[in-house]
């Protein structure tokens, strides 16, 4: 069966393509439209399509529309009630609904020679489940938990998985959302809703969760596996900050408050869950598991023996989630996703033939690796291009800027170079077999979807990748599976005697990742960054502003 997967209808649109149970790609749209997250997650926005993403993942695989045996929109019109009866403020969410039941229509415009009838329509939820439930590594029997702002209905699925099926054991109904009220504190601290809810996460580190017993008023667990979250007044427990307002101390109390009772709310619907399946395996997906300091106490504090959440969790993973549990249901076994790199690549001759064009002085050197490792040595910053780029928010190794974690100063260096707030932290690669003595967590966790305790022997030793409060969100590198990045830190080690390396994302705040190679050399061209290693090839910052370069090798 060949089946492409979308998601569309509020925000991140993304598409993903399952042959035979097995993923060929992923994408989301905001990589080829440079719009952030796609679009913006309001009801006008409902009927724009991953457009562009959809044909790539075709084009991956050599398919055309009509070749195609199903589509799964992972969306339910079907099972939605009016916002105003499920007790939501939205007098235009009748639009979505439209737009939702129209969507066949609109693929088949969108995706000439599509068959309309093709398309199904999943339930939101269960493609998030599916998302999680049947791509993790392993592929057998487990527990699943959803939560995000919204589905059709509810804002929370607890399922679990049973040979190729799933099985529905409790949602919670809206207006009760974990994730909408997550949202409003983030609209109310100043960042962007549906877009900024890890700023809020960040922040919370630099606060303590003295509002706690308040808030717990309006968001705990009810004890049958579902919970409370609705109608928190936040300009009681603080005022609002503008968004070019500095933060006060104050709104970090407020965001370690309701990080608090976030993880609180969590731990007990992963009990309850536990208490129901017995299994030893917990998979995480929807936006609320990007929470990767709240994933962090669930496999610490939680029943269950691991714990595995989505890459792509937010709502770009419905393309493939809704693409996997109709690949399951067709009888095609869902074969575990291989890794987040499921988007576009070139070859090494294309990649040449890019910067040729672009008339940009480069060069080939024998070992790209050793190249980057002693730039970075040298506290050079390296924008590094290789590969197929990542599905998910995170850069793991593919669409990245690299720096030196010994010098403190390079956490502002890098926050300026991407025009970020200095509260956020940056993140720590680091070899798989080398974690352990480094950091304590979850391990591995080459997703960075975990936050890892930095031993006190190291935090003065990395000291741009060590957190305020002495964590760091890590990505462990397997050299099986990512042998140039694993070149890079070992080089980088022989060099300064350091396994970590600060790996970001490759983008400056508020465009998307890097995808293709036009944006990375965009990129490079306008920010204080050393050297672009993109493919084999090397670009060096000193030279690409020299006067009289050409754009042939040497």
């Amino acid at each position: 069966m060949r089946i492409l997967g979308i998601n569309a209808l509020f925000h991140d649109p993304a598409a993903a393509l399952v042959i035979d149970g097995r993923t060929v790609a992923a994408a989301e749209e905001e990589r080829f439209s440079r719009r952030k997250h796609g679009k913006r997650p309001v009801p006008f926005s409902a009927w724009e399509l991953p457009e562009q993403a959809a044909a790539w993942c075709l084009k991956r695989a050599g398919l055309r529309p009509q070749d195609l045996d199903a589509v799964a929109y992972s969306f339910d019109p079907a099972l939605a009630r009016p916002a105003d009866a499920m007790g939501l403020d939205d007098p235009w969410d009748h639009l979505r609904l439209t737009y939702a039941r129209e969507a066949p229509g609109f693929l088949g415009t969108a995706l000439p020679g599509l068959d309309p009838e093709a398309v199904r329509f999943v339930p939101h939820h269960l493609a998030h489940a599916a998302s999680g439930a049947f791509a993790a590594p392993g592929g057998g029997d487990c527990s699943v938990l959803v939560l995000d702002g919204r589905g059709e209905r509810a804002s929370h699925l607890a399922a679990r998985r049973v040979g190729d099926r799933l099985e529905s054991l409790r949602a919670q109904d809206l207006p009760h959302s974990l994730g909408l009220v997550y949202e409003e504190l983030t609209g109310h601290l100043g960042f962007l809703r549906s877009s900024d809810e890890f700023k809020v996460m960040a922040l919370a580190s630099h606060g303590t969760p003295r509002m706690l017993a308040e808030l717990r008023r309006y968001v705990y667990p009810t004890g049958d596996g579902g919970f409370h979250a609705a109608g928190v007044p936040w300009h009681e427990f603080c005022a609002p900050r503008g968004p070019d307002e500095p933060w006060t101390r104050d709104h970090a109390d407020v965001a370690a408050s309701a990080q608090a009772v976030l993880e609180e709310t969590l731990l007990d619907l992963v009990r309850w869950l536990h208490g129901r399946t017995h299994d030893r395996v917990l998979t995480l997906a929807g936006g609320v598991a990007l929470n990767c300091v709240a994933n962090s106490r669930i496999a610490r504090e939680g029943p269950f023996s691991r714990v595995w959440v989505q890459p792509a969790a937010g709502d770009a993973g419905t393309a493939l989630g809704g693409a996997l549990l109709l690949s399951a249901g067709a009888g095609d076994g869902p074969e575990p996703m291989p890794g987040a790199d499921l988007g576009r690549d070139w070859s090494d001759a294309e990649l040449g033939a890019w910067l040729k064009t672009a008339g940009v002085p480069f060069e080939r050197p024998a070992d790209i690796a050793a190249t980057v490792a002693g730039t970075l040595a040298d506290n050079g910053i390296v924008a590094w291009f290789q590969g197929r780029s990542e599905y998910g928010p995170r850069a793991l190794g593919h669409r990245s800027l690299l720096a030196h974690p010994g010098h403190a100063g390079n956490l502002e260096r890098l926050n300026d170079v991407k025009g970020r707030e200095q509260f956020r932290p940056v993140a720590p690669m680091v070899l798989a077999d080398r974690a352990a003595e480094i950091f304590d967590g979850p391990l591995p966790s080459p997703y960075m979807l975990f936050v890892h305790d930095v031993a006190p022997a190291w935090r003065e030793r990395i000291p741009a990748v060590v957190h305020v409060d002495g964590t760091a969100r890590i990505q462990t590198v397997d050299p099986a599976r990512e042998p140039l990045v694993a070149a890079v830190l070992t080089g980088f080690e022989r060099l300064t005697g350091l396994p970590v390396v600060v790996n970001t994302s490759l983008n400056t705040a508020g465009r998307p990742m890097v995808d293709d190679p036009r944006d990375a050399l965009e990129c490079f061209g306008s920010s204080p960054v050393d050297l672009l290693a993109i493919g084999p090839y090397a670009i060096r910052r000193a030279d690409l502003f020299r006067t009289g370069e050409g754009g042939v090798p040497r």
